[in-house]
């Protein structure tokens, strides 16, 4: 396992959508692997491979004691119930927003070998695997913002040095 560098806001493949994955080998795998590293050592409660510059349908996750991924997602909401609540982005350093989400949803895909998975989900885990699809579909979680908060967001992301470097 080895952890590879996150892609931040400006960097056109977090706003590419990823391709499906078609081959379940040992390549995928370690990217799989390599994910959860980078995850982990960033602190993070998801990541989808456009993060770390790799444009296939794949996220990893770690919140509410559940550890896993996902390969080739697609969820579905679990009724109308919606939830607003604090979100950040590993490749947003430094910027956290409500953002409003549907509350329950099950998502299906596959593991690493592909063998078929199915998430039911709320809360936390619920709005990690939204964002992360986005992140998927190509879509940051600042296009989920309110305009009030996404102008705001956006003037901290111009004046921080991480952006600017």
């Amino acid at each position: 396992m080895a952890q590879r560098p996150l892609r931040y806001f400006g960097d056109p493949v977090l706003t590419t959508a990823a391709s499906p994955v078609e081959r379940f080998d040992d390549g995928l795998r370690v990217l799989v692997r390599d994910m959860e590293a980078t995850m982990d050592a960033a602190g993070g409660v998801g990541l989808a491979a456009n993060q770390i510059g790799v444009t296939q349908r794949v996220f990893v996750y770690a919140c509410l004691g559940m550890r896993g991924h996902l390969i080739n997602p697609v969820w579905h909401p679990l009724g109308d119930a919606m939830q607003t609540g604090g979100e950040g982005c590993l490749s947003i350093p430094g910027i956290r927003a409500e953002v409003t989400r549907h509350a329950a949803v099950v998502a299906t895909g596959y593991d690493m070998y592909g063998r078929p998975v199915t998430l039911r989900a709320n809360g936390l885990l619920a709005r990690c695997i939204q964002h992360e699809t986005d992140h998927l579909d190509g879509v940051l979680f600042l296009s989920r913002m309110e305009p009030a908060d996404r102008k705001a967001a956006m003037a901290e992301i111009r004046a921080a040095d991480w952006f600017n470097n």
